[in-house]
């Protein structure tokens, strides 16, 4: 019930600030919206991810890309349904070793042709959580 926009609160990230967007309800904070990128095969992949205040996804959506048309970009929603599998994930669901693709013994699909792409996002995705976890209590304090 909150402008969001306007409650953030901007954070480093080794040399750059992320820009932490708050969600209230009644005063307390339920939610934070944050961008995360990873190195695909053609550029950055950014995204937009949502954590609810445990620490798990509510969402994920693609930003901006520079993968392949056809293969790499089967992570956008309007393409493919792929980038919904992160809903309610967490840091402890899967387990850390399992936070990847099957290829590399981990539990999110990859496309054929494209591995370099879903790897990325699921790496962006895990390292978003792991952003969230180390700052928790500035986030939601």
């Amino acid at each position: 019930d909150n402008d969001f926009l306007k409650d953030t609160v901007d954070l480093k990230k080794g040399e750059k600030t992320v820009t932490i967007y708050r969600a209230r309800k009644d005063g307390v904070v339920k939610a934070a919206l944050f961008k995360v990128a990873e190195r695909g095969y053609a550029g950055d992949i950014q995204l937009l991810m949502a954590v609810d205040t445990e620490g798990r996804t509510l969402g994920v959506r693609v930003l901006k890309h520079s993968e392949t048309p056809g293969l790499g970009d089967k992570i956008e929603i309007k393409k493919d349904a792929w980038i919904t599998r992160f809903e309610g994930k967490s840091l402890t669901d899967p387990v850390p070793e399992k936070w990847g693709v099957k290829k590399d013994s981990g539990v999110f699909d990859q496309f054929a042709g494209a591995t370099i792409t879903p790897r990325a996002v699921v790496k962006a995705v895990k390292g978003g959580l792991e952003f969230f976890a180390a700052h928790k209590s500035e986030i939601t304090g």
